[in-house]
């Protein structure tokens, strides 16, 4: 008797599999972090300082060209006057400064290099916290 619902059930549970999948696979696109592949890292080089957070654009369009692989963007909240902290973090990984505008008191430019993979870091201080983005195209290395 159970012979026959053998194939209902194992369709049942291909289907359950492929929407458990799907569901983790989209969770990312959903989520405040989705920019980050991994929200405990600086750029996928570096573990996150304990005293940042991350951030995400909330923006639509920001989340579309991220999640085309168009973009790439991080952005982290530091206590105030920490511009250079996730900079260190980024040069500790192999990133050369190509480029670089002093900080100013008001921010701190720099456009980062390893290998193919260009970056531009900002970071801006703002009252009671430095807030630092960092962009680039694609997916990186």
């Amino acid at each position: 008797m159970f012979a026959r619902f053998w194939p209902v059930l194992l369709l049942l549970a291909a289907l359950l599999g492929t929407l458990a999948f799907w569901t983790v696979r989209e969770s990312r696109w959903n989520s405040p972090l989705y920019c980050f592949a991994d929200p405990a890292q600086v750029w996928g080089v570096s573990p996150l300082p304990a005293d940042a957070q991350p951030e995400c654009p909330d923006s639509d369009t920001v989340r579309g060209e991220v999640r085309s692989g168009q973009t790439r963007i991080e952005q982290f909240a530091l206590p105030a006057n920490q511009a250079e902290t996730i900079l260190k973090l980024m040069q500790g990984a192999g990133y050369a400064v190509v480029s670089r505008k002093p900080d100013d008191g008001i921010q701190l430019e720099a456009t980062l290099r390893k290998g193919n993979d260009q970056v531009t870091y900002f970071a801006e201080h703002q009252p009671g916290r430095t807030f630092v983005t960092l962009t680039g195209t694609g997916q990186g290395e």
